[in-house]
């Protein structure tokens, strides 16, 4: 969470949808739930530290049926530009194709010119715009899809 904090662009949740994220109803029997984390690599391990190591990013996506949604991907401002954004997203479509996915699909703020740059470098193509869709501070979305056909 304070990861997603100090990202205004993030898509921000309470402590509550983070911690129900992986709960499990009889309602979800064709529904999952997709999680990436990456975590700072630095300390080194012949040495135990009870510290956690600090996550520089994170993925989450969720599965209904064969379709996929992109839920959530913050990346720490100390990881950016060095490809930890490309490798979550990757996974995540892969991912997707291994199961049998036949598309994913995304909101991102309009003014996220570096995401959108990265969904269309990955083959994203634009499907629409959501009017007021984000909140503090309110914003259009930019609707973007991906198709395995």
């Amino acid at each position: 969470m304070d990861l997603e904090r100090q990202n205004p662009a993030a898509a921000h949740w309470s402590r509550e949808q983070y911690e129900g994220l992986f709960v499990a109803t009889s309602s979800q029997e064709r529904s999952e739930r997709f999680a990436l984390v990456v975590e700072d690599g630095g300390a080194q391990p012949e040495k135990f530290s009870s510290e956690a190591p600090a996550i520089l990013a994170f993925l989450v996506g969720h599965r209904v049926d064969a379709e996929w949604e992109l839920e959530n991907i913050v990346v720490a401002e100390t990881a950016r530009r060095r490809g930890v954004g490309t490798c979550l997203l990757s996974e995540f479509v892969a991912h997707a194709r291994a199961e049998q996915g036949s598309s994913i699909f995304l909101e991102v703020r309009k003014s996220n010119q570096s995401a959108r740059a990265l969904y269309g470098r990955m083959g994203f193509e634009e499907a629409g715009l959501r009017k007021n869709y984000y909140a503090s501070p309110a914003e259009d979305a930019v609707r973007y899809s991906l198709s395995f056909c």
